[in-house]
């Protein structure tokens, strides 16, 4: 039976930019071994599959190498489809590996419910070793932030400039590497960041929405300021808001436009 698929780019209102993410309509999950598959044939950053259920939706997220426990542009383009293409109404619900995920619409921005993830010093001299190897140049802070690793450069010139070396970048012991610094005196950016996952074989990410459910609060007590506007610097570009939802809870808000819909033929 055919399946519905639709490529969408998300954190983003432009055609081409953002992070693109193949979204998978089911009835019930296949095997693993066929997600995976379509995956890699889909050959984005993320494909995500969401199966519809009682109190919600079910969502899965794979990279063309491996299932990943969150993401948040392919979260986005999946409320997006059902929103602009499914006739779904009102707020939504994903239960995830990474919890219950919520999405709302906001006028022309979708905001997901996103859980926050705090950042703590790194203090292993050969990961420090490895990230200064990988990225030519010694961050003015290194952390852990839950599976990632993040660190600040000086300036965002620099984050924009940087040319990483992929092998030690590879071998860091870590899903991916988030590199960020404030952003420029006068821009409208807050902070800016890029997002390297060779691992996951994502040489580089163009728009990471799980990135910043660490970023925020490395960054919010440094500038002080509760809501934030930050832009992922990769070739694509994208633009996320950050709130702060209680607790230990954030929004991520972010715009989507649809690229291609058809059908699956399996």
């Amino acid at each position: 039976m055919p399946l519905p698929l639709y490529q969408v780019d998300a954190f983003t209102q432009e055609p081409f930019r953002g992070n693109p993410a193949a979204v998978c309509l089911l009835e019930s999950f296949l095997d693993d071994a066929i997600l995976g598959a379509i995956a890699r044939e889909m050959n984005l950053s993320e494909t995500a599959f969401v199966v519809p259920t009682a109190g919600g939706f079910q969502l899965r997220w794979f990279t063309p190498m491996a299932e990943v426990d969150l993401c948040g542009h392919a979260t986005l383009a999946t409320a997006h489809v059902l929103w602009q293409h499914q006739g779904v109404v009102g707020e939504l619900a994903f239960h995830t590996r990474s919890g219950c995920l919520r999405a709302q619409r906001f006028g022309e921005w979708i905001a997901l419910d996103f859980p926050q993830q705090p950042v703590t010093p790194l203090e292993e001299p050969q990961v420090q070793a490895l990230i200064s190897a990988a990225l030519g140049t010694t961050p003015l802070y290194m952390g852990k932030a839950g599976r990632d690793l993040l660190v600040e450069l000086a300036s965002a010139e620099a984050v924009a400039e940087l040319k990483p070396d992929f092998d030690p970048l590879a071998r860091l012991p870590c899903r991916g590497l988030i590199v960020t610094a404030r952003g420029k005196e006068g821009d409208r950016y807050d902070i800016v960041s890029r997002f390297f996952a060779p691992q996951l074989g994502i040489p580089e990410d163009a728009v990471t929405g799980s990135a910043h459910c660490s970023l925020y609060p490395y960054w919010q007590p440094k500038l002080g300021r509760q809501e934030l506007l930050a832009y992922q610097a990769s070739a694509r570009g994208g633009v996320i808001k950050l709130q702060p939802q209680g607790g230990d809870r954030l929004l991520l808000l972010g715009q989507a436009v649809t690229i291609f819909a058809g059908e699956l033929l399996l």
